[in-house]
């Protein structure tokens, strides 16, 4: 098959997924006092160790949401760009990209109730910032991927 999209799509898409691992291990918070986190910066990697030792569960569902999912969807995406995969795996490319922005959900839940119990003190670091871009940037690419093949009627 042919490459059906845009050259720069999937180059975006490829830049995206490189950055992933950045995303991963870059601060996303800063936590004054915490329970689990005693004055450190919180990467996803360190958040989701941390939350290994008292809930398992929901470390392994932080860790679907926001290092599996992501990437499988880049991937699939990507695939897509460069004609590998048709456009009818475009619907779960978009519910995989919804999915992942649930862990940037669940990182902003988790400061507001933090900040709301008094806890201690937590300040966003620029890794939420870069979480939430590459979350966002691969939603558009997906919306922007769809476009293009609906012009080709595809």
């Amino acid at each position: 098959m042919a490459r059906r999209v845009p050259l720069a799509l999937l180059v975006a898409n490829l830049a995206v997924l490189a950055l992933y691992p950045l995303a991963w291990t870059a601060p996303l918070m800063r936590a004054g006092w915490l329970p689990f986190f005693e004055g450190e910066a919180i990467s996803l990697l360190s958040g989701i160790r941390g939350l290994w030792g008292s809930d398992p569960a929901l470390a392994v569902l932080v860790a679907l949401f926001a290092l599996v999912l992501p990437v499988v969807k880049a991937l699939a995406l990507a695939l897509v760009q460069a004609g590998r995969l048709g456009g009818r795996a475009l619907p779960f490319v978009e519910l995989a990209g919804r999915l992942s922005m649930a862990d940037v959900f669940l990182v902003a839940l988790y400061i507001v109730a933090v900040k709301g119990v008094g806890l201690g003190h937590v300040e966003t670091a620029w890794g939420l910032w870069l979480f939430t871009a590459l979350v966002l940037a691969s939603l558009g690419l997906g919306f922007a991927t769809a476009r293009a093949l609906a012009r080709e009627g595809r």
